[in-house]
């Protein structure tokens, strides 16, 4: 039985004649250069729009065409039933991608659209632009700084089959993907160059990704990068004396959610500080700010009690809820509510869903509430997490101005 040497399972024949695949055009796959283990023969060429099953045997054929014909004489027999579940409605933005007995249709849509019932498995898919946020992560340059730079990046769909015939996931693998293109070519660069070309570096790395999501059917229209704070200076470069984008204090050129929210906590407070030439001094605010920070949670939670009032909540008009890490690792909950009546503080979670929800240690939390550590800081560098929308998190700072006082 165990007698027979391990044979291997028959492969294709190198000098057998090969079709380009659903991804690769003619020109392309004919190069010596290409890739032979992507090969997708048994699906249409749907990049040039040729829905054409070549591999279809004629006994297949006809089968099909059999039951085809079968469903559409069922269908319209029992129209006035059947046109409540076959015809589908698809906006201008949708479009309709059909497998019908499994295999690949053209798109359908705008407009009525009529599914075949029991042979047809249809999804819808959305072109217009969608837009997410890479967070601040920690990119190690080529001259050996660590710098924390996250992204902002808008993409769409153009070919609404390849989207779903050759990604289960598209927007998970789009991050992914955009996440690891973004580590890999900040990596080859110095932490000047970073700084000073963020334009230019957001654009080459929109033509790195769309190289790689092309072949799902999605474009990236636009890549912004988002420079945090300098975790550790280059070698044999003084940390004082990095060059910086002009910008007013340090923001220049962000957009999106993150703009919003460094402009809208440090706009007021950054405008009276003298511009010098085109440089800054790094310093390390969040150590510095975890050590100036005195008294608890709960003595905080006190002084907010006492200035709860009907106008503070007509200002603020939002439920917060705040998830805090302690040093010895336990977790502890906390609500502001300014959303109704008088407004409420207290120990625990919401019966409700908060409209945001805030996580961070204990020592952030006074520190921030204090003023020693600015929000924007304190977001980019990954200790304060913030679930739900960023307009409705930057009215917290009415609170946070009453406290200063």
């Amino acid at each position: 039985m165990f007698s027979k040497s391990y044979q291997l399972l028959p492969q294709r024949d190198s000098a057998a004649p090969r079709t380009p695949g659903l991804f690769v055009d003619s020109d392309s796959f004919t190069r010596h250069s290409y890739h032979k283990g992507l090969s997708f023969d048994y699906i249409p060429n749907v990049s040039e729009n040729n829905f054409t099953d070549t591999s279809q045997g004629w006994l297949s054929w006809i089968c099909n065409l059999i039951v085809v014909f079968l469903i559409y004489i069922c269908t319209f027999l029992m129209f006035p039933i059947t046109g409540w579940f076959v015809l589908k409605t698809v906006p201008n933005y949708q479009r309709i991608v059909v497998f019908r007995l499994g295999r690949v249709c053209p798109p359908k849509g705008p407009g009525i659209v009529l599914v075949l019932p029991l042979i047809d498995q249809w999804q819808r898919v959305d072109l217009r632009t969608r837009a997410f946020n890479i967070p601040p992560c920690q990119v190690t340059t080529q001259d050996g700084g660590v710098l924390l730079v996250g992204a902002d990046i808008q993409f769409r769909i153009w070919n609404p089959v390849m989207s779903v015939v050759s990604v289960q996931d598209l927007n998970a693998s789009t991050r992914m993907t955009a996440q690891s293109a973004l580590t890999h070519s900040l990596a080859k660069k110095t932490v000047r160059e970073i700084q000073t070309e963020r334009v230019k570096l957001g654009e080459y790395l929109g033509m790195d990704i769309n190289e790689m999501t092309r072949p799902w059917g999605l474009e990236v229209d636009r890549v912004e990068l988002t420079l945090g704070s300098l975790l550790k200076p280059p070698e044999g470069v003084p940390s004082g004396s990095l060059i910086m984008p002009p910008s007013v204090p340090g923001l220049e050129g962000l957009t999106g959610p993150i703009q919003q929210l460094a402009m809208h906590f440090l706009s007021h407070g950054s405008s009276s500080q003298p511009q010098h030439q085109d440089s800054i001094t790094f310093s390390d605010e969040l150590s510095s700010a975890s050590e100036a920070v005195e008294g608890s949670v709960e003595e905080l939670l006190s002084g907010v009690k006492l200035l709860l009032s009907e106008s503070l909540v007509q200002q603020v008009g939002a439920c917060f809820q705040f998830d805090i890490s302690s040093a010895d690792g336990q977790q502890h909950s906390y609500y502001v509510d300014l959303s109704q009546g008088s407004g409420a503080a207290g120990a625990g979670s919401l019966s409700w869903e908060p409209d945001v929800t805030l996580s961070m240690s204990d020592c952030d939390l006074l520190a921030m509430f204090q003023g020693e550590l600015r929000p924007f800081s304190a977001y980019t560098s990954g200790r304060l997490k913030v679930q739900g929308d960023i307009k409705t998190a930057m009215k917290l700072e009415e609170l946070i101005k009453l406290l200063k006082k």
